[in-house]
């Protein structure tokens, strides 16, 4: 019998080895839904060299509980990796996109906030992201402080996505994202030219009665993209730009969004109401007066100057 007391030994030396092998995780881990059985399985296919030796011992430990999970070490051993996976939940941050706020900003924010890289963040939006701008949903997330770069986009992205989709079918029936991204378009230019949510369905009526006439849109908004998100457009400004994004020079849309979007402008962007408006004109008040001819259009500029 001494043989199997030597394999009992080899064993307990073995695995008490195993259990001490490293792991080196990202600082906040996605722990998916699921068996114990899927949880190991999709680590795995993050980078994580698990077993079915862990199967069993996060049995003994206990289920892990889906979402973020806080390890605040570079290197750990697997058994306590293990036990992290069960308990170690993260410390969850705040971060709110405002409609009509473009990505350049936004990530500047990013940094600033999450200590993340803006570069990196920008890298892969273009990397994952199908629309060119607004590919994130202005709204309110929650993300774990120690997210990478990487996740916090893939993540950002899957929500708006889902978002995305759903408006999308319950308004038109079905998602097509090349349809969608015309809407992303007029309802970026929406977001950043109506005073109110109010005013959208007649903005998005100037849009449509502008495009149809073939009328160029010559709306400032276009011209707060990218950096340009909170700087007042100037003549020299609209003499100058020679991007798409510049409607005072180029007929139709520009071939992306401005910056993000809000509900309200996405609905404004498919049901526009119905009019003969073609101008608008900030008043004194604060909101548009809208005319359906040049000539009263003017008056609302001499009466705003």
């Amino acid at each position: 019998m001494a043989w199997i007391e030597h394999i009992v030994v080899i064993f307990i030396i073995s695995f008490a080895f195993y259990t001490t092998l490293p792991i080196k995780p990202t600082k906040a881990l996605l722990v998916p839904q699921g068996s114990i059985s899927n949880i190991i399985t999709q680590l795995t296919k993050q980078g994580y060299a698990l077993s079915i030796i862990d199967k069993y011992l996060l049995i003994l430990i206990g289920k892990p509980q889906s979402g973020w999970v806080n390890i605040d070490q570079p290197q750990i051993n697997r058994i306590d990796f293990l036990y992290k996976l069960t308990k170690a939940k993260a410390k969850m941050e705040k971060i709110t996109l405002i409609p009509g706020e473009t990505r350049v900003l936004f990530f500047e924010n990013l940094e600033k906030t999450l200590n993340l890289d803006k570069i990196k963040l920008e890298t892969f939006y273009k990397k994952y992201a199908y629309y060119p701008e607004a590919g994130i949903y202005a709204d309110t997330y929650y993300v774990p402080y120690g997210i990478s770069e990487k996740n916090l986009i893939s993540f950002l992205l899957k929500e708006s996505e889902k978002k995305y989709q759903n408006i999308s079918t319950k308004t038109m029936g079905s998602y097509n994202k090349k349809a969608w991204l015309e809407i992303l378009i007029k309802a970026s230019i929406i977001q950043k030219e109506a005073a109110n949510a109010k005013e959208m369905p007649i903005v998005s009526s100037v849009i449509e009665n502008r495009l149809k006439k073939g009328m160029k849109l010559q709306m400032d908004g276009t011209l707060n993209y990218g950096k340009y998100s909170h700087v007042k457009v100037t003549p020299i400004r609209i003499k100058t730009d020679s991007t798409r994004f510049n409607t005072y020079r180029y007929k139709g849309l520009p071939l992306s969004p401005i910056g993000s979007v809000s509900i309200d402008a996405i609905h404004a962007a498919i049901h526009p109401i119905k009019s003969n408006y073609l101008y608008f004109m900030k008043n004194a008040q604060g909101v548009h007066d809208f005319t359906d001819t040049f000539r009263k259009h003017r008056k609302n500029i001499k009466k705003a100057q």
